[in-house]
């Protein structure tokens, strides 16, 4: 099934305990309001339909698509936007809806990107928040999970367009 050596890193069960946590916070922080969820493909598919399912604010959903250039193991900070958003964000509270927060240099340029739409709000969700990789000054407002290093697979995150499926999220071993 796989040709890559992994070892289990976070079960079905932890990821959806921190997405409940994670809607739970939205819910507090946008009581009365609506949200507007961009979410960046393809490895938060997984993450934003889940995290949609378990808010109690009215939401919506939109989608960008970005490309980042490298090696394998090294970001360049060369960003390229594939897909747009469809919805004007003027005016709206947006909660970008990232899979994995790493070197920051994708989420940096998507940030600033949408900042200079005036959005009303605008902050930013992820399931994985990877410190280690760090290069840029980008935090996310809400964190499911704060791991140290490594590269994972599962849950959206692949490795080649691979291992997307998988319900859990593994650590792929060098």
């Amino acid at each position: 099934m796989t040709d890559l050596k992994m070892d289990l890193l976070y079960s079905r069960e932890r990821i959806s305990t921190e997405i409940t946590r994670l809607a739970q916070e939205i819910d507090r922080d946008y009581q009365d309001q609506e949200v507007l969820l961009v979410v960046v493909l393809k490895g938060s598919l997984l993450f934003a339909a889940d995290l949609l399912r378990a808010l109690k604010v009215s939401a919506s959903i939109d989608f960008v698509r970005l490309a980042s250039y490298g090696s394998e193991t090294q970001a360049s900070g060369i960003v390229e936007f594939r897909y747009n958003l469809e919805t004007p964000i003027r005016d709206r509270n947006v909660i970008i809806v990232e899979d994995i927060v790493d070197s920051g240099y994708t989420l940096e340029s998507l940030f600033n990107k949408l900042l200079h739409q005036q959005p009303r709000s605008l902050k930013i969700c992820a399931l994985l928040d990877k410190r280690a990789r760090r290069e840029v000054d980008i935090e996310a407002d809400y964190v499911g999970i704060t791991m140290e290093d490594g590269f994972v697979v599962g849950y959206g995150l692949d490795y080649n367009e691979k291992y997307r499926q998988f319900a859990d999220i593994y650590l792929v071993k060098p």
